[in-house]
């Protein structure tokens, strides 16, 4: 657990320090376009995620059912 709270606190750090040239990456990628490639990658992503989420949800929901009919 401390190993995990020791990494996870230099991994904040890290993300703090690098964070004015992320800002000067993603002007540098809005002024050619490609921030919207980015921006659609990520929405992507989340939406799959959702779904998978509700399919999930779904298929647990089923086998709750099941098990509840069983006993």
């Amino acid at each position: 657990m401390k190993k995990t709270a020791i990494s996870l606190l230099a991994l904040f750090t890290l993300l703090l320090q690098s964070f004015p040239l992320q800002a000067a990456e993603a002007d540098f990628m809005r002024s050619i376009g490609k921030i919207y490639v980015v921006v659609a990658v990520i929405v992507a992503i989340f939406v799959g995620l959702v779904l998978f989420l509700i399919y999930l949800d779904r298929r647990l929901t089923k086998l709750e059912n099941q098990i509840n009919q069983d006993d």
